[in-house]
């Protein structure tokens, strides 16, 4: 346990690569399920696809929750071993294995009563409504898979053992695209269950990356102790330690959930279509964002671990190379978003009307990919740092103080493409914002070591 973990003595462009490459990897896999999934959902209707963006706003939350705590434990974990206290590490692992536990308990009841109700709060057709609630009351009633697999993968993270949470995420997402076509549409043995097939499919890959991520936490990840006992046995104080970096990141990927039901209600006041369209923007965007998310979550250990080593050279290092890659990703979503719109959205079956409106859709909302590539890079050092809050106020900004008051502004013009300028419009805020708190940060920390 004396050993240096690599985060402290590898050089630093090649920590970063090793740690991050495999989670950008298993987030690519990832995008691929999340629009794989769409376009078989697609194929049964333009309604069925409008009723899984509908129960998107339900789903980001339950990842919010999840990935949050998944947060608070990565940050008290890396920490606890740049610092060398591997008991407050072995703490972090099993009292973040019971709070997940209560995490799908919260959702187990929102399935059971409130499924419903929420679909129903977005739309007034019956069949939307009935796919909808269908689907997210299979989502969260079965949630278990996804809040342990995200909470085994953030452990593996922490230590830097990333391959094994790459293995464990692709693993889990493979699963769900091969039985997407043979639970919706009932190939071979398999019944016919249309949208609820879709649903189950998500699940199965859930519980098995799950698994997966256990097995591998206890094979290989030795520098921390997952014991049953130690888990019926939470530590108040670390408790409270994981959440003080949690909450605000569980609040601030909650915002995502509040944005996009709020986007629901002010595009489905044009069409249905428009609603539609935009759950279609948020699967196509995943290609882009969700490498930069694993660069992120790769980059966060790495920061926490030599600020708690108190290294001043490797965190600088670290910021700046990571920065390079996030808006360079940026960019060719960018490209990608302006050059080939309409091929992107034939993928999913698109109408006639359904093209029109994506068109200028996702061309004006790529503007803002790079600069919401900075602000990723950029907010990484507030997770590690247990700084999470500054996190949350540029979230809030973004996307409640600007973006959905600008979206609401622009919907009254009654010109549906000039809602999508919200999206660059917020962007511009959330960098100032950013830069602001990030100069802050740095100047009172990494500045003085």
């Amino acid at each position: 346990m004396t050993k240096e973990n690599k985060m402290g003595v590898m050089p630093v462009k090649e920590l970063i690569i090793s740690m991050s490459l495999p989670m950008m990897i298993s987030m690519l896999v990832q995008a691929l399920y999340n629009v794989v999934d769409s376009i078989f959902v697609a194929k049964i209707s333009e309604s069925a696809l409008t009723a899984v963006t509908l129960a998107f706003p339900m789903q980001n939350l339950m990842i919010a929750l999840g990935s949050g705590t998944g947060v608070g434990i990565n940050a008290l974990l890396s920490r606890s071993l740049g610092e060398k206290n591997f008991d407050k590490s072995d703490s972090s692992a099993n009292t973040g294995l019971l709070l997940t536990f209560f995490n799908y308990i919260a959702f187990l009841i929102i399935g059971i009563f409130f499924a419903g109700p929420f679909i129903s709060t977005q739309t007034s057709s019956p069949e939307i409504r009935a796919y909808g609630a269908e689907y997210l009351s299979i989502i969260c009633c079965l949630s278990f898979g996804i809040f342990y697999q995200i909470t085994f993968e953030r452990l593996l993270q922490s230590t830097g053992k990333t391959f094994f949470s790459m293995i464990s995420q692709a693993s889990g997402a493979l699963i769900n695209i091969i039985f997407d076509p043979l639970l919706i549409f009932g190939i071979g043995p398999f019944p016919e269950m249309g949208v609820a097939g879709a649903a189950y499919a998500t699940i199965l890959g859930q519980v098995i990356a799950s698994m997966i991520g256990l097995f591998c936490n206890l094979k290989f990840n030795n520098e921390i102790h997952i014991r049953f006992k130690n888990i019926l046995k939470p530590d108040a104080t670390t408790i409270k330690d994981i959440y003080f970096v949690g909450v605000p990141s569980i609040l601030m990927m909650s915002i995502g959930s509040v944005m996009t039901y709020m986007m629901n209600l002010i595009l489905g006041a044009f069409s249905s279509t428009a609603t539609a369209v935009f759950g279609v923007y948020f699967k196509l965007q995943s290609f882009f964002f969700m490498p930069v998310f694993g660069l992120n979550n790769g980059l966060i250990p790495v920061l926490a671990y030599n600020y708690g080593a108190r290294n001043k050279d490797r965190i600088k290092e670290a910021l700046r190379f990571a920065l390079l890659l996030a808006v360079s990703i940026m960019i060719v979503g960018t490209v990608c978003f302006l050059t080939i719109p309409s091929l992107l959205l034939s993928m999913f079956n698109a109408s006639e009307d359904m093209i029109t409106i994506g068109i200028p859709a996702l061309r004006i909302i790529s503007l803002s990919f790079p600069l919401a590539g900075v602000c990723i890079a950029m907010g990484s050092i507030f997770q590690a740092f247990s700084m999470s809050f500054y996190s949350l106020i540029v979230s809030v900004g973004r996307q409640l103080v600007v973006l959905i008051p600008a979206a609401w502004l622009l919907a009254q013009t009654g010109n549906l493409s000039n809602v999508w300028w919200a999206f660059p419009i917020a962007e511009i805020a959330s960098l100032a914002l950013s830069s602001f708190f990030f100069r802050k940060l740095y100047k009172n920390t990494v500045s003085t070591m």
